[in-house]
């Protein structure tokens, strides 16, 4: 969910002087630790996938997204992540008056965190769904809300103890660090100064855990819980199975100690957008990949993308936001530092805004991009240098003589290593790339055939052309 605020002047007046439950603000200078934190084996080379259940077909349901899982297994997908499944609250439920489809309002906002939508099917559809996924090698992790449910929720009905109070009256969410009152309007706060509530919380995601078989789960805006809560998710997890956990948010690096294996690239996605646009440059991927390294801890990484729910609905389509130049900031993303996000549609080329609050399917005619994320996920699964946080292999610039336009790397890693090599401006370039002690014969990745390198090997790009050269061990 993206901050969106409504900015009341009265705001920085009125919050300090309200009797409240706020919770405070997560500390940053003493980190919450989740001891014996367990990594599961299987999340250093995957590869997410976001799917909208609603919006994936014309029925909408768990029943036929899971018709769809071995062609998402066979992208080379490893992890499926599915947006809120709960049931969603009909007080003040969001709609958008404009649009003529159906409204189903947000499903973040939950009415019950242990029950299935039955817009979507029932939890039977959903345990054949996670089944079906497990058969298949896939892994599922739960859209989970922690901050708030929808107003007249179940929680709201039956404990409104665990609900914030500003002068005894429910709230939105505020936003702990600029104490901001947001534009949520179809959402309550939670309050996380309540021991009941968070033991709550955690059972709802044990439940998920243990009755269903779900391998983990990414929190909606992360960074409005407290970090010492999650410390205590983790451990509670844990004891179940070791889980992969994902934060929607991407300034807090203590949610990569006491947590989250990967948290969102937020500035990444913005700083690839201004790429795209002339706004930006290669120099500066390397400026962003310096600041992350100096400030997060090595073990943890980010999940990079170009599209997402929230940016393909409220900021732009693929298309809009990178114009011809998709697939080379795709080809990026999943060989950059980082986890790869594909977005349900993506693979068909989808070129079209999904409404967030209405019926509103996917167009699945587009071309296929099928053979092109398939080159992609077989390299990131084989070559090690490309594997997930500390399992892979650091980012080294290669000097070229161009280095505003021309994004040049290597990354190894137990013997394996890629050269990439990246135009990212619209204007053609024939660019000499130090390749240095690097040189070799390679693997050309999206051609298929065999390259050899020079120490100082010239290539000639195209705008917005890319060249992925693998090496993989004997």
């Amino acid at each position: 969910m993206k901050l969106n605020y409504l900015v009341l002047v009265i705001a920085m007046i009125w919050l300090p002087s309200c009797k409240s439950t706020l919770h405070p603000i997560p500390n940053a200078s003493k980190p919450n630790v989740a001891p014996e934190m367990r990594v599961p084996e299987w999340a250093k080379n995957a590869v997410i996938y976001e799917l909208n259940t609603r919006q994936f077909s014309k029925e909408g349901t768990l029943a036929k997204a899971a018709e769809a899982l071995p062609r998402i297994k066979e992208l080379g997908v490893d992890i499926v992540w599915l947006m809120p499944i709960y049931p969603i609250a009909e007080a003040q439920k969001k709609c958008n008056p404009a649009e003529t489809t159906p409204c189903l309002g947000s499903p973040y906002a939950a009415y019950d965190f242990k029950d299935v939508n039955p817009q979507l099917g029932t939890k039977a559809d959903f345990r054949a769904f996670v089944q079906k996924a497990h058969a298949l090698g896939l892994k599922v992790i739960l859209d989970f809300v922690p901050d708030h449910t929808g107003w007249e929720s179940k929680w709201m009905k039956e404990h409104p103890e665990y609900f914030v109070r500003i002068n005894g009256e429910f709230t939105v969410p505020i936003d702990p660090f600029s104490k901001q009152v947001t534009d949520w309007a179809d959402v309550a706060m939670l309050d996380y100064n309540n021991p009941a509530l968070r033991r709550a919380i955690i059972d709802a995601h044990e439940f998920w855990v243990r009755e269903f078989g779900v391998d983990g789960f990414r929190e909606d805006v992360a960074g409005f819980v407290p970090n010492d809560f999650w410390a205590e998710l983790r451990v509670a997890l844990d004891r179940i199975k070791p889980v992969f956990m994902l934060s929607e948010w991407g300034d807090i690096p203590e949610h990569l100690t006491s947590c989250f294996q990967a948290n969102y690239g937020w500035k990444f996605h913005v700083l690839i957008k201004d790429i795209a646009k002339g706004k930006k440059n290669a120099n500066d991927l390397m400026t962003y990949l310096s600041a992350f390294k100096s400030k997060f801890p090595k073990q943890g990484y980010q999940m990079h993308f170009t599209q997402n729910h929230d940016e393909n609905t409220w900021n732009g389509t693929e298309r809009e936001s990178f114009g011809e130049a998709g697939d080379t900031f795709m080809a990026l993303v999943f060989t950059f530092d980082g986890m790869p996000l594909i977005y349900n549609g993506q693979e068909a080329s989808l070129n079209k805004r999904l409404s967030f609050f209405h019926k509103d399917e996917i167009d699945w005619s587009g071309p296929s991009r099928a053979a092109f994320f398939q080159k992609l996920t077989q390299l990131k699964h084989t070559n090690e240098a490309l594997w997930n946080g500390a399992a892979g292999g650091s980012v080294q610039r290669l000097d070229s003589d161009n280095s505003a336009s021309i994004m040049a790397f290597v990354r190894e890693q137990n013997g394996d290593r890629v050269i990439a090599v990246f135009n990212l401006s619209s204007k053609p370039h024939e660019t000499t790339v130090q390749a240095g002690k690097f040189a070799g014969t390679y693997n050309n990745v999206m051609k298929g055939n065999r390259q050899t390198v020079a120490a100082n090997q010239v290539f000639s790009l195209k705008p917005w052309e890319f060249v992925l050269l693998s090496i993989d061990k004997p």
